[in-house]
């Protein structure tokens, strides 16, 4: 089945929390195993974890905690869900590597988008937004060069805005 969510690509931290839309009413991806199975896969984690019941409980848990930093910095729930990993330096044939060491692979897909969050939030923290049309609970990060896109979609939501505004000022 494909992946019935309206925005897709964002790093894995955004994506994970993308699992939630508004479209006719909310809708979560996460609800069951079939839509782990299908983020997974969308995010090119499906040979590296496995879609079961204990996954999907730790990638909702992983979700929340990113969902606390983005929108309530609180970091609590994220430093015990990367409590669950760790990155191994290593030297490779193709020289020096760091390796996602996650002992339980349950925590694979949602260490990977907490440890993710943290590139984010070191590079460049003001560009994780949430879309600013406001019925939309989507989040992106910002690559625009001046830095000052304001929704997830321009041809949804902004348009939506936009055109919102137009027929106000007719009125």
């Amino acid at each position: 089945m494909p992946d019935p969510r309206p925005h897709l690509g964002e790093p894995l931290a955004l994506d994970l929390l993308n699992t939630r839309w508004i479209e006719h009413g909310p809708q979560d991806l996460l609800t069951d195993v079939a839509g782990l199975r299908i983020w997974l896969d969308s995010v090119g984690l499906a040979t590296r974890a496995q879609a079961d019941a204990a996954t999907l409980a730790a990638v909702r848990t992983a979700r929340a905690a990113i969902a606390d930093v983005v929108t309530r910095a609180s970091h609590d729930g994220l430093n015990d869900v990367l409590a669950h990993g760790r990155i191994r330096r290593t030297l490779t044939e193709s020289g020096p590597a760091d390796v996602a060491d996650v002992p339980e692979r349950i925590w694979l897909p949602g260490w990977l988008a907490a440890d993710n969050l943290l590139d984010l939030l070191r590079a460049a923290p003001d560009r994780i937004r949430q879309c600013a049309h406001p019925q939309c609970v989507l989040f992106f990060y910002d690559t625009s060069k001046n830095g000052t896109r304001r929704w997830h979609s321009m041809a949804t939501c902004g348009n939506r805005t936009k055109a919102a505004r137009h027929y106000a000022k007719k009125e």
